[in-house]
Protein backbone atom coordinates (compact mmCIF):
# COMPACT_ATOMS: atom_id res chain seq x y z
CA UNK A 1 0.00 0.00 0.00
CA UNK A 2 1.75 3.29 -1.06
CA UNK A 3 2.69 5.72 1.47
CA UNK A 4 3.42 9.46 2.15
CA UNK A 5 4.15 11.94 5.08
CA UNK A 6 2.22 14.48 4.66
CA UNK A 7 1.91 17.88 7.27
CA UNK A 8 -1.02 18.15 9.52
CA UNK A 9 -3.23 21.70 9.70
CA UNK A 10 -1.13 21.92 12.96
CA UNK A 11 2.43 22.08 11.67
CA UNK A 12 3.10 18.41 12.63
CA UNK A 13 3.32 15.00 10.18
CA UNK A 14 1.68 11.99 9.57
CA UNK A 15 1.59 9.06 7.45
CA UNK A 16 -1.02 9.06 4.55
CA UNK A 17 -2.38 5.73 2.77
CA UNK A 18 -3.25 6.78 -0.36
CA UNK A 19 -4.98 3.66 -1.22
CA UNK A 20 -7.46 4.00 1.56
CA UNK A 21 -7.19 7.90 2.27
CA UNK A 22 -6.62 7.16 5.24
CA UNK A 23 -4.14 8.91 8.04
CA UNK A 24 -1.96 7.50 11.15
CA UNK A 25 -3.69 11.14 12.67
CA UNK A 26 -6.15 13.64 12.11
CA UNK A 27 -5.40 15.73 8.99
CA UNK A 28 -6.49 18.93 11.21
CA UNK A 29 -3.16 18.09 13.61
CA UNK A 30 -1.63 15.28 14.60
CA UNK A 31 -0.34 16.76 17.69
CA UNK A 32 -3.86 18.20 18.86
CA UNK A 33 -5.81 15.36 18.19
CA UNK A 34 -3.11 12.86 20.38
CA UNK A 35 -2.95 16.26 22.90
CA UNK A 36 -6.69 16.38 23.22
CA UNK A 37 -7.61 12.29 22.64
CA UNK A 38 -5.33 10.86 24.55
CA UNK A 39 -3.72 13.46 27.00
CA UNK A 40 -6.94 15.56 27.97
CA UNK A 41 -9.71 12.91 28.49
CA UNK A 42 -6.80 9.73 29.25
CA UNK A 43 -3.78 10.21 31.00
CA UNK A 44 -4.68 13.70 32.91
CA UNK A 45 -7.61 11.29 34.81
CA UNK A 46 -4.87 9.31 36.87
CA UNK A 47 -2.23 12.31 38.24
CA UNK A 48 0.42 11.49 40.53
CA UNK A 49 -0.29 7.67 39.91
CA UNK A 50 1.56 4.38 38.74
CA UNK A 51 -0.33 3.32 35.85
CA UNK A 52 -0.19 0.86 32.87
CA UNK A 53 -1.43 1.58 29.59
CA UNK A 54 -2.10 -0.11 26.38
CA UNK A 55 -1.95 1.46 22.95
CA UNK A 56 -4.28 0.42 20.09
CA UNK A 57 -1.69 1.11 17.06
CA UNK A 58 1.70 2.61 18.00
CA UNK A 59 2.19 3.67 14.56
CA UNK A 60 4.96 6.37 14.19
CA UNK A 61 5.31 6.94 18.28
CA UNK A 62 3.53 10.11 19.00
CA UNK A 63 1.03 9.10 21.57
CA UNK A 64 3.92 7.41 23.54
CA UNK A 65 6.36 10.09 22.59
CA UNK A 66 4.00 12.94 24.40
CA UNK A 67 2.59 10.48 26.98
CA UNK A 68 6.58 10.22 28.07
CA UNK A 69 6.42 14.57 27.94
CA UNK A 70 3.45 14.75 29.76
CA UNK A 71 3.58 12.12 32.73
CA UNK A 72 6.83 14.23 33.65
CA UNK A 73 4.33 17.55 34.41
CA UNK A 74 1.17 14.82 35.95
CA UNK A 75 3.81 13.31 38.09
CA UNK A 76 3.44 9.73 37.07
CA UNK A 77 4.90 6.42 36.29
CA UNK A 78 4.14 4.55 33.24
CA UNK A 79 4.34 1.21 32.29
CA UNK A 80 3.01 1.58 28.41
CA UNK A 81 2.42 -1.07 26.37
CA UNK A 82 2.06 -0.31 22.25
CA UNK A 83 0.57 -2.54 19.78
CA UNK A 84 1.48 -2.55 15.98
CA UNK A 85 0.97 -5.15 13.74
CA UNK A 86 2.69 -3.54 10.74
CA UNK A 87 5.34 -1.58 12.28
CA UNK A 88 6.63 2.00 10.63
CA UNK A 89 9.38 1.89 8.90
CA UNK A 90 12.43 3.84 10.03
CA UNK A 91 12.51 6.07 6.84
CA UNK A 92 9.71 7.43 7.98
CA UNK A 93 10.39 7.79 11.79
CA UNK A 94 13.14 10.19 10.61
CA UNK A 95 10.69 12.20 8.43
CA UNK A 96 8.28 12.89 11.44
CA UNK A 97 8.96 16.50 12.66
CA UNK A 98 7.53 15.68 16.65
CA UNK A 99 10.78 16.84 18.07
CA UNK A 100 10.45 20.44 16.95
CA UNK A 101 6.68 20.74 17.16
CA UNK A 102 6.68 19.75 20.21
CA UNK A 103 10.06 21.42 21.14
CA UNK A 104 11.47 18.39 23.12
CA UNK A 105 15.05 18.89 21.84
CA UNK A 106 16.54 17.63 25.36
CA UNK A 107 14.36 14.77 24.77
CA UNK A 108 15.38 13.40 21.06
CA UNK A 109 17.13 10.38 21.91
CA UNK A 110 14.22 8.99 23.66
CA UNK A 111 11.84 9.70 20.57
CA UNK A 112 14.69 7.87 18.45
CA UNK A 113 14.93 4.94 21.18
CA UNK A 114 11.44 4.13 21.20
CA UNK A 115 11.67 3.07 17.56
CA UNK A 116 15.14 1.71 17.98
CA UNK A 117 14.46 -0.84 21.04
CA UNK A 118 13.86 -4.31 20.77
CA UNK A 119 9.96 -5.90 20.53
CA UNK A 120 8.57 -7.95 22.26
CA UNK A 121 11.05 -6.34 25.48
CA UNK A 122 10.44 -4.35 28.19
CA UNK A 123 12.62 -0.70 27.92
CA UNK A 124 13.15 1.50 30.68
CA UNK A 125 13.64 4.63 29.62
CA UNK A 126 13.80 6.14 33.33
CA UNK A 127 12.54 5.47 36.69
CA UNK A 128 9.44 6.79 35.52
CA UNK A 129 8.83 5.50 31.91
CA UNK A 130 8.88 2.13 30.76
CA UNK A 131 7.77 0.46 27.10
CA UNK A 132 6.85 -2.29 25.76
CA UNK A 133 6.25 -3.06 21.71
CA UNK A 134 4.59 -5.76 20.97
CA UNK A 135 4.32 -6.93 17.28
CA UNK A 136 0.52 -8.15 17.23
CA UNK A 137 -2.76 -8.29 15.77
CA UNK A 138 -5.23 -6.50 18.02
CA UNK A 139 -7.72 -9.47 18.13
CA UNK A 140 -4.91 -11.61 19.16
CA UNK A 141 -4.38 -9.49 22.58
CA UNK A 142 -5.40 -11.51 25.58
CA UNK A 143 -4.21 -9.42 28.83
CA UNK A 144 -6.75 -9.73 31.99
CA UNK A 145 -6.99 -6.78 33.89
CA UNK A 146 -3.67 -5.72 33.57
CA UNK A 147 -4.32 -1.56 31.87
CA UNK A 148 -5.54 1.10 33.66
CA UNK A 149 -5.84 3.20 30.76
CA UNK A 150 -6.29 2.84 26.81
CA UNK A 151 -5.50 4.68 24.06
CA UNK A 152 -7.76 2.93 21.14
CA UNK A 153 -5.84 4.67 17.88
CA UNK A 154 -6.62 2.30 15.06
CA UNK A 155 -7.63 3.19 11.75
CA UNK A 156 -10.89 4.55 11.37
CA UNK A 157 -14.46 2.37 10.93
CA UNK A 158 -14.40 3.36 7.72
CA UNK A 159 -11.91 1.69 6.66
CA UNK A 160 -11.17 -1.27 8.76
CA UNK A 161 -14.59 -1.86 10.63
CA UNK A 162 -13.58 -4.93 11.87
CA UNK A 163 -11.23 -2.98 14.26
CA UNK A 164 -14.03 -2.10 16.34
CA UNK A 165 -16.32 -5.03 16.39
CA UNK A 166 -17.84 -6.58 19.63
CA UNK A 167 -14.93 -9.29 19.39
CA UNK A 168 -12.23 -6.49 20.01
CA UNK A 169 -13.82 -4.20 22.57
CA UNK A 170 -14.42 -7.67 24.41
CA UNK A 171 -10.65 -7.83 24.71
CA UNK A 172 -10.23 -4.13 25.83
CA UNK A 173 -12.86 -4.49 28.46
CA UNK A 174 -11.41 -7.55 29.75
CA UNK A 175 -7.75 -6.38 29.67
CA UNK A 176 -8.77 -3.17 31.38
CA UNK A 177 -8.61 -3.28 35.32
CA UNK A 178 -11.76 -2.27 37.01
CA UNK A 179 -12.54 1.13 36.89
CA UNK A 180 -10.12 1.43 33.92
CA UNK A 181 -10.78 3.78 30.72
CA UNK A 182 -10.81 3.65 27.41
CA UNK A 183 -10.59 6.84 25.33
CA UNK A 184 -10.75 7.31 21.89
CA UNK A 185 -11.13 9.91 18.39
CA UNK A 186 -14.27 7.96 17.07
CA UNK A 187 -18.05 9.06 17.58
CA UNK A 188 -20.03 6.51 15.39
CA UNK A 189 -23.00 5.36 16.66
CA UNK A 190 -21.89 1.36 16.01
CA UNK A 191 -18.67 1.90 18.05
CA UNK A 192 -20.74 3.24 20.65
CA UNK A 193 -23.02 0.28 20.37
CA UNK A 194 -20.35 -2.26 20.13
CA UNK A 195 -18.56 -0.64 23.86
CA UNK A 196 -22.14 -1.29 25.53
CA UNK A 197 -22.73 -4.26 24.38
CA UNK A 198 -19.84 -5.88 26.20
CA UNK A 199 -20.04 -3.84 29.41
CA UNK A 200 -18.57 -0.87 28.90
CA UNK A 201 -19.91 2.34 29.95
CA UNK A 202 -19.66 5.38 27.53
CA UNK A 203 -19.68 8.65 27.29
CA UNK A 204 -19.54 11.57 24.51
CA UNK A 205 -17.23 14.39 24.60
CA UNK A 206 -16.44 17.40 22.44
CA UNK A 207 -13.65 16.23 20.19
CA UNK A 208 -10.30 17.48 18.86
CA UNK A 209 -9.94 20.36 16.08
CA UNK A 210 -11.52 19.36 13.08
CA UNK A 211 -14.20 16.72 14.68
CA UNK A 212 -17.25 17.35 16.76
CA UNK A 213 -17.11 14.69 19.22
CA UNK A 214 -15.07 11.22 21.06
CA UNK A 215 -15.99 8.62 23.00
CA UNK A 216 -14.68 7.67 26.56
CA UNK A 217 -15.42 4.30 28.08
CA UNK A 218 -15.38 3.39 31.58
CA UNK A 219 -14.88 -0.50 33.05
Amino acid sequence: MEREIIQTLDGSTTIHLKEWNECYHSKHGAIQEAKHVFIKNGLALFPNQSISILEIGFGTGLNAFITYLESKELGQTIDYVGVEAYPVSADEVLSMNYIKELNAVESESVFEKMHKCDWEEKTVFSDDFKLTKRKQFFEEIDDLEKFDLIYFDAFGYRVQPELWSTTIFDRMYKALKTNGVLVTYAARGVVKRSMIEVGFTVEKLAGPPGKREMFRARK
